[in-house]
């Protein structure tokens, strides 16, 4: 998950209106969706880098990398928040697959670092 945010997030702050196209239709060529993508490229960026940097980095510990991994997950979850805020202006098939996507990374994200979390404790 952590190299899949990372991937993300260079493609989104070097073309941030690809990622952007599915969640805002064609408005992704306008200039503030455009910054706001990119922003959200270096959120997922930092987000991949640290969860990447907790489980590889010397003394890698779960319990940090849980930390980062929960972090990326609410960022997901609040991602499906502004989706469902703005439901009715998205567009109409792409909000769905959206939705879905950032939702099951957020749950995913967030098994991820229960099962971290507890394995850090057992051990």
């Amino acid at each position: 998950m952590a190299a899949g945010r990372v991937a993300l997030g260079l493609t989104a702050l070097a073309w941030p209106a690809v990622p952007a196209r599915p969640w805002v239709g064609a408005s992704a060529d306008d200039l503030a969706a455009r910054v706001f993508g990119r922003a959200l490229g270096a959120r997922d960026l930092a987000l991949g880098l640290g969860a990447l940097a907790a489980l590889q980095g010397p003394g890698a510990e779960p319990g940090s990398a849980a930390a980062w991994v929960a972090a990326g997950a609410l960022s997901d979850a609040l991602d499906v928040a502004a989706s469902v805020a703005s439901w009715r202006d998205l567009p109409r098939v792409t909000r769905w697959l959206v939705a879905a996507s950032a939702g099951g990374a957020a749950l995913t994200g967030a098994a991820a670092a229960l099962t971290s979390r507890a394995s850090s404790r057992s051990a």
